[in-house]
């Protein structure tokens, strides 16, 4: 292995943040897994080192649909646009299309689309329930990687082994969370055992020969980049690819427990997280073992509803739900500012709206 500085560490995180439980109790005995983010010296990758991708079984517990979201449907909606510029009447497949809706959006748009995801659950004939490999007979004028590369151990290789299987050739479309927003905005809690890897734009030109394009989306939150497979080269560091996450980033978890014991103590109601995923399952926890457990958390998504999240094991409430039962003037922290004004027209401005994102607590009085 090559020589590797080490960014960050954190243990016995959850090995998936989107997996539900049907009690508590299964909830915290759930499977953990320690992190050890660190940068390849040689190629400049960032990535977990101590990850185990034994670990990692998906199965029909996973659940990690965001369409239920308008912002989201508008993110969405620009990627199908940037597709239609690079690929719009071209074969594409979709490889780890999951529940299949961002396939059966480009469906409707007339998109001619094949999906790949052993774990898929629906009854589209569109999707086969396979990995990606020569064996399946299928190749493709481009494919599609959304929020895939960031789950698989060497990314390098799983490049490799996409473009053998489509013949050698073809154009991809990748999006990725980014790192570098991450530190910027000291999101300390999207770092997560189920990301392996952690990428920024400079990867990708070391990655590809040919980049037609690349960029932020959502919000600065994800990567995306279009490129030609048949470029695909090992990513190789120079001095001016040296990343570190800000030293002060965990501070901001002793400053939030601390405004949360604070605020118990004087009699406010307990404050509830807005967001069951991957945010809000780490964000939960740690608070936690900071001694400043959330009183309630809520999601959307009707899949998540009734379950209760990996590791502090609350249970999910909707939002009409929530509404019932939190007291107006209660702290609701909102794990994705991209979402916060849609959450503040749900609820009706009545609760005290709190991003994380940028270093400092944003707060809607």
């Amino acid at each position: 292995m090559n020589p590797c500085r080490t960014l960050y560490r954190a243990e016995q995180l959850p090995v998936f943040q989107n997996r539900m439980f049907a009690t508590r109790e299964a909830a915290r005995g759930c499977v953990r897994g320690d992190l050890e983010i660190v940068q390849d010296e040689a190629t400049g990758l960032i990535f977990n080192r101590a990850f185990d991708p034994e670990l990692m079984v998906y199965d029909a517990d996973y659940q990690n649909e965001q369409g239920h979201s308008p912002a989201f449907l508008d993110h969405l909606r620009s990627v199908a646009q940037r597709l239609a510029c690079h690929l719009r009447g071209n074969t594409l497949i979709e490889v780890g299309c999951g529940k299949g809706y961002f396939l059966e959006h480009l469906q409707a748009l007339g998109f001619d689309i094949t999906g790949l995801d052993p774990a898929y659950e629906g009854s589209n004939p569109a999707v086969l329930r396979e990995y990606f490999t020569p064996a399946t007979g299928l190749r493709a004028d481009g494919l599609i990687l959304r929020h895939v590369l960031e789950h698989v151990k060497d990314p390098f290789t799983f490049l490799g082994q996409l473009r053998d299987a489509n013949g050698g050739k073809g154009k991809i479309y990748i999006e990725v969370p980014c790192v570098e927003w991450i530190a910027r905005h000291h999101a300390w809690f999207d770092l997560f055992y189920e990301h392996v890897n952690y990428f920024r734009l400079s990867d990708f030109a070391r990655l590809f020969g040919t980049l037609y394009e690349a960029g932020h989306c959502f919000g600065g939150q994800y990567l995306y980049a279009v490129a030609d497979l048949a470029t695909l080269r090992q990513p190789v560091a120079t001095a001016g690819d040296l990343f570190d996450l800000p030293p002060a980033l965990m501070q901001d978890v002793a400053r939030t427990a601390a405004r949360l014991t604070a605020a118990q103590q004087a009699g406010r109601p307990g404050a509830a997280v807005w967001g069951g995923a991957s945010k809000g399952v780490i964000f939960s926890l740690f608070m936690e073992r900071a001694g400043a457990p959330l009183s309630m958390i809520v999601d959307i998504n009707p899949a998540k509803q009734g379950k209760y999240i990996a590791a502090s094991g609350m249970r999910v409430h909707g939002p009409a739900e929530a509404l019932e039962c939190l007291a107006p003037g209660t702290d609701l922290f909102v794990m994705n500012g991209n979402y916060l004004n849609e959450i503040q027209a749900l609820t009706d401005h009545q609760f005290n709206c709190i991003t994380l994102e940028h270093g400092h607590e944003h707060k809607d009085i």
